[in-house]
């Protein structure tokens, strides 16, 4: 399925979030799978949209975290 940038930018929040549950956790085991699974669902939407869009994937991804860490310091 093909990804949009606002796809790539909620998928980068839900990784920092799950990263962010991992101290207040009651199910150690489900926070660590939560942070695993989504920044590899991060990473691989990332490759995809550049693949897609003929960008580079650093350079989507850089623009992604950007916008999230703009996001939530504003």
């Amino acid at each position: 399925m093909p990804h949009t940038f606002d796809d790539l930018v909620h998928l980068e929040r839900s990784a920092v979030a799950a990263h962010a549950a991992l101290d207040t956790a009651d199910d150690p085991a489900t926070a660590r799978a939560a942070w695993v699974t989504a920044p590899a669902a991060f990473h691989t939407a990332v490759t995809q949209y550049a693949e897609t869009e003929g960008e580079s994937r650093v350079e989507v991804e850089m623009r992604v975290k950007k916008a999230v860490r703009h996001a939530e310091a504003g």
